[in-house]
């Protein structure tokens, strides 16, 4: 996500020394909220200020970490935390955390999160100490001289694959600009949808790769199947979802269900129009509120330096005059109903592919979480998942989900090869502790009709929470105001991701 949930300048009219309103965080001498330079590690507090610029997997994840619990993100993303962990003492604060130090929404925009919720009470405890837990068990077999050298060269042919289908997905558009004989309608759709949903796979391992170099470009290929901005989901998506995920900290299960909202006979046009706001206007205006608040907060403390923080923003500018781009060129080669298809197509099976890997329709109540084992937790609330069932091309159709649970127990690994080689890994150790290993779900026979039923045939939030029959569901004022404020907010980009 990001920074726009950092309260500088805001002001409260309570007491110096009264409590503030979320759990009792005692406001700061001006009245504002007592926030400051506070990373918070196993119940201790840390100044990393001085580490944004050094952290070797980018100033991006340091900076933006700022005044939250980084205890699961480090015991997840890291090969030896335990290492990490002596690492930052010398900027420890020497003293335990208090509920001060954290930010009560994450630091992040407050709609993402359900109502009432506050990242000091919320955030889940995992306990990475444990040298006898399946992640340890996974990480020793990582070590092992002879699969260590294939995952880096899965990860090489991976590259290889990513840059051959980005030269096919500018072929593929320019044939049938050049002659729309050489490229029909229904072709041109299809090969737009697995293209766009591949690139976006491309984006979504970028992500979870170190903000270094030309990474911070190729984040934004995150993009390319319209879901959503890379720029601010980055956060969502690597520090929010995949160290906490299906707890109250995970936004993307309140993200994916912003379209309940809407009654279910216009949740398709709405939400595509929505969608069709983010492309053209709304995600642009979404960058330029963020360029104002990072000039409000200071470069230095959300990306280090500017030399740090201007790819990110050259590369999300760039995308976003891409995806426009292409609309224009269609526009003016008359040729407006092929964009038309494609955008409809990709946004629709790149939003249920996106879905199709965890049960976000779920309640956080109803989710049985180990705590005690987060890469057990990790393996049980994540779906493989299998398009025509090769993994290999799997991983590009499915956006990078086909080998989705040694994803999220090892995120720091580099690309969806290198999660294939590992998966045997995987379920061995799984095994060993008595985790069920289910079969990859079928995106077309299962997770889809499933996600249909749920996500567009279910009645709005409004209505089953008023228990309102159809007609009050779609005409009452309630619901058509939902709808007109849902639309603007995709031309606008505030209040949506």
């Amino acid at each position: 996500m990001s920074s726009e949930g950092v309260q500088t300048g805001e002001t409260s009219d309570l007491p110096d020394d009264s409590p503030g309103p979320d759990l009792g965080r005692k406001s700061a001498p001006d009245g504002g909220p007592q926030l400051s330079d506070v990373w918070v590690y196993n119940g201790k507090a840390y100044d990393l200020s001085e580490w944004i610029s050094k952290h070797p997997g980018g100033e991006f994840f340091i900076g933006r970490t700022k005044n939250r619990d980084i205890t699961s993100i480090i015991g997840s993303y890291h090969k030896d935390p335990e290492k990490v962990g002596r690492l930052i003492e010398r900027f420890s604060l020497d003293r335990e955390a208090v509920i001060e130090d954290v930010h009560p929404k994450a630091n992040a925009p407050a709609f993402l999160f359900t109502e009432g919720f506050d990242s000091w009470r919320d955030t889940p405890h995992y306990d990475f100490s444990k040298r006898t837990d399946l992640l340890h068990a996974v990480k020793k077999r990582l070590a092992e001289p002879e699969l260590a050298a294939r995952i880096k060269r899965m990860d090489r042919i991976f590259d290889a694959v990513a840059v051959t289908l980005f030269i096919a997905y500018f072929a593929v558009m320019g044939l049938r600009l050049y002659d729309t004989s050489w490229m029909p309608l229904a072709a041109f759709v299809v090969a737009m949808v697995v293209l766009r949903s591949a690139m976006a796979g491309i984006g979504h391992y970028a992500i979870h790769r170190a903000q270094k170099g030309a990474n911070k470009l190729a984040v934004n290929a995150f993009d390319m199947n319209y879901v959503a901005l890379s720029f601010v989901t980055a956060d969502g998506h690597a520090l929010l979802h995949h160290p906490h995920t299906q707890s109250q900290v995970d936004i993307k299960k309140n993200v994916f269900t912003f379209m309940m909202d809407l009654p279910r006979l216009y949740r398709i046009p709405i939400h595509t129009l929505h969608k069709f706001g983010h492309t053209v206007t709304g995600m642009t205006v979404r960058l330029l509120e963020i360029c104002k608040l990072t000039r409000q907060v200071g470069i230095a403390d959300m990306y280090g330096s500017w030399r740090g923080g201007l790819p990110h923003f050259v590369g999300a500018f760039g995308m976003r005059i891409l995806l426009l781009g292409e609309l224009v060129v269609f526009i003016i080669a008359g040729d407006v109903l092929a964009w038309v298809l494609q955008f409809v197509a990709t946004l629709w099976i790149s939003t249920f592919l996106v879905v199709a890997s965890h049960d976000f329709d779920a309640d956080t109540d109803e989710i049985d979480v180990d705590a005690d084992d987060w890469a057990v937790n990790q393996v049980e609330q994540a779906y493989d998942l299998k398009v025509i069932g090769n993994r290999y091309v799997d991983c590009f159709l499915s956006a990078g989900l086909s080998s989705h649970r040694v994803h999220h127990v090892l995120p720091f690994q580099r690309s969806g090869f290198s999660n294939i080689v590992t998966e045997d890994v995987l379920r061995e150790e799984a095994a060993r502790f008595g985790v069920e290993w289910l079969p990859a779900k079928s995106f077309v026979t299962d997770r889809f009709p499933k996600q249909v039923k749920t996500y567009l045939g279910a009645r709005s939030r409004t209505a089953e929470e008023n228990d309102w029959g159809f007609v009050r569901e779609h005409f009452s004022l309630t619901a058509l105001k939902t709808c007109a404020d849902y639309s603007v907010k995709g031309f606008t980009g505030i209040g949506t991701v």
